[in-house]
């Protein structure tokens, strides 16, 4: 296992030193789920909440917080993003919205944090707007689906 980066040798936090890694293209792609009541789905399907398009204000939530990402995160470096993605599909059938960050830059770190960041605060836009209707709501499986470029190449989830 992996060292522990953000903790220097007396169990100090500290910001990891990125000046001497060379700037490569990164993508990071995560993702995740809001699971509802199936009036709920019916709700946003009908364009029905009284606070607006959900699917479509969560995306704009979800880029926003890529965009924030080193003020919500201790330590998290402030990057220059080149492209936030942030998709959201309502899953009828299964009373869920599931939902996609994409986040690419070019630099000497890499963009995890920003694409779960934006799974994360997209899906709690779904649960705010949404929460008169059905305060049972479970945000879920919020993870890093796959990311690539840096010292430590591609990985993808199984």
């Amino acid at each position: 296992m992996a060292d522990l980066t953000h903790i220097d040798k007396d169990g100090n936090a500290v910001m990891v030193d990125v000046s001497a890694k060379a700037e490569t293209a990164r993508t990071a792609t995560a993702a995740g789920r809001v699971l509802m009541q199936p009036a709920t789905a019916a709700l946003i399907a009908g364009r029905g909440v009284k606070k607006g398009d959900v699917l479509s204000i969560a995306q704009l939530a979800g880029i926003m917080g890529a965009k924030r990402t080193p003020d919500l995160i201790p330590l998290c470096h402030p990057i220059q993003l080149s492209s936030v993605e942030v998709t959201l599909a309502l899953d009828a059938a299964g009373s869920a919205i599931e939902i996609a960050a994409t986040c690419k830059t070019t630099g000497r770190t890499g963009v995890e944090m920003e694409a779960l960041t934006a799974v994360a605060v997209a899906a709690l836009t779904v649960y705010d707007m949404c929460k008169a209707a059905d305060r049972g709501m479970r945000i879920a499986d919020i993870r890093l689906t796959h990311k690539s470029g840096g010292k430590s190449g591609t990985y993808r989830a199984d």
